[in-house]
């Protein structure tokens, strides 16, 4: 059975949730279809939070659903076009820093926390940033607005019943399984329950849990892409003594290092302070670190946990950087029956195997409390190991006491980005019809810029129905 609508939107994450109401902002009249994989956000529960073991839902409630791997994130929006993904490259500087601001004045419109930090200690920022270059770290400024975990689930909350109330039909629990193409024109989409849509406009906004499938579609259909980058490295874990200046005066320090061995590209992301390590699961169980921080007093913890992240560009003959990154992740997963491996720092170094008794009488206590102890070797090659290593010692010179024995390293820590798809300033694709957006299409990297990434596109396609 076919039925038509205007503009059918694949994925129902920020990128996603941004357009649809954008659309219905400015043209209600258009009949807008969001199809998501996942559940509606009420029903995204993930056992694991109460019995701490992995039922292995399908779909996984963590990274499938409405709003995505952000409704469980730690909810930090990066408040700079320098930061999250290349939509100045795509629009210009300006334009981009226009779509940021109008998309977090839609996030405070919901309720996110009014405070950012990172603009008010002018004193405090330019004694990290002196310590950062005496260590050939470059520090990234950018005002984070943080929501927290629980608080960015109540925000999407929000956001589903207001789409919902605004006429947005969204189809949960439902996989695009074709995208229809007529002499070079997307014109529809088929479904795993056999449904047929036809539309005059598709968005494919899936996120990173969809990049495999949008990448699988693009060699379907014949979607010009180019190779992306490979983001692959551990969750580091410390006291939230260690961290302190750097945690009150910016929240997330973003520092970029490239290594002196390899002169590889190595950088901070997604700080968590008094937060927990924690783990996603993806297609087929794969289990990759993560790490949340909430905003109720009662949820803190005393550590601070942070990603370190090697980004490695390859050239032709490689165009498979989602594989690659979870080859490495599936080989951590083999060591460790399924779950996130652990190895102190004093262990990593010395080129030994973290074993029960010494985690035992660590003095920082894992928070991720079903990481196996194991040895990060055996897992990631020897280039990474090294850029690790050289980024945690200059780290050390800014933040003393990252470089201590009992500091915690989590493995593995995958970004997954598509290859690129080729796009232009609307953000269509070498298919007419046919746009993608968001971290699905290797255009953004976090929450922010796919929020703005949404409102763009929708404002394109109402220029063009």
């Amino acid at each position: 059975m076919a039925k038509n609508v205007d503009v059918i939107i694949i994925g129902a994450g920020p990128g996603g949730i941004f357009c649809a109401y954008e659309l219905m902002e400015k043209r209600p009249d258009l009949k807008v279809l969001m199809i998501e994989k996942g559940r509606s956000i009420e029903k995204r529960n993930c056992p694991k939070r109460v019995t701490k073991t992995c039922a292995g839902c399908k779909p996984c409630s963590i990274t499938t659903g409405f709003a995505g791997a952000g409704a469980f994130s730690d909810g930090k929006l990066s408040l700079s076009p320098d930061v999250g993904g290349t939509l100045p490259d795509i629009l210009g500087y300006d334009e981009a820093t226009k779509l940021i601001h109008e998309s977090d004045e839609i996030y405070l419109k919901f309720g996110a926390d009014k405070s950012v930090y990172g603009i008010d200690k002018e004193a405090e920022i330019r004694e990290i940033r002196r310590k950062a270059i005496n260590a050939n770290l470059k520090l990234v400024e950018c005002p984070i607005r943080h929501l927290g975990t629980e608080e960015g689930y109540k925000i999407y909350s929000k956001l589903q019943e207001h789409l919902i109330a605004k006429g947005v039909e969204i189809e949960f629990n439902t996989m695009v399984t074709e995208i229809l193409v007529e002499e070079g024109v997307a014109v529809g989409v088929v479904t795993d329950k056999n449904e047929t849509i036809h539309a005059k406009e598709i968005v494919s906004a899936v996120g990173r849990e969809g990049a495999d499938w949008f990448k699988n579609k693009c060699e379907e259909i014949g979607i010009e892409t180019k190779p992306g980058t490979v983001d692959v490295g551990v969750r580091v874990e410390v006291r939230d003594e260690v961290m302190q200046f750097l945690n009150e005066n910016l929240y997330e320090a973003k520092l970029i290092y490239h290594t002196p061995t390899f002169d590889d590209k190595v950088r901070t992301f997604c700080t968590n302070p008094s937060g927990e390590v924690a783990t996603e699961y993806y297609e087929n169980g794969l289990a990759v670190v993560n790490g949340h921080a909430y905003k109720g007093k009662d949820l803190k913890t005393s550590n601070t946990n942070f990603a370190l992240l090697v980004s490695k560009n390859f050239t032709k003959p490689f165009k498979t950087p989602i594989e690659y990154g979870k080859k490495i992740a599936e080989l951590s997963n083999m060591l460790c029956g399924g779950k996130i491996l652990v190895q102190t720092y004093g262990d990593f170094k010395r080129g030994r195997r973290t074993t029960e008794e010494r985690l035992c009488r660590n003095n920082l206590i894992p928070t991720l409390k079903d990481a196996v102890p194991g040895d990060l070797s055996l897992v990631f090659p020897h280039r990474i190991m090294v850029d690790l290593d050289e980024m945690i010692q200059a780290l050390d010179k800014v933040t003393p006491g990252i470089a201590s024995d009992e500091t915690l390293l989590y493995g593995v820590e995958v970004k997954f980005y598509s290859n690129k798809v080729i796009v232009n300033k609307d953000f269509e694709t070498s298919i007419k019809g046919l746009r993608a957006i968001g971290d699905g299409a290797g255009v953004t990297r976090g929450l922010q810029q796919a929020s703005a990434n949404g409102l763009c596109v929708a404002r394109s396609i109402i220029r063009s129905i």
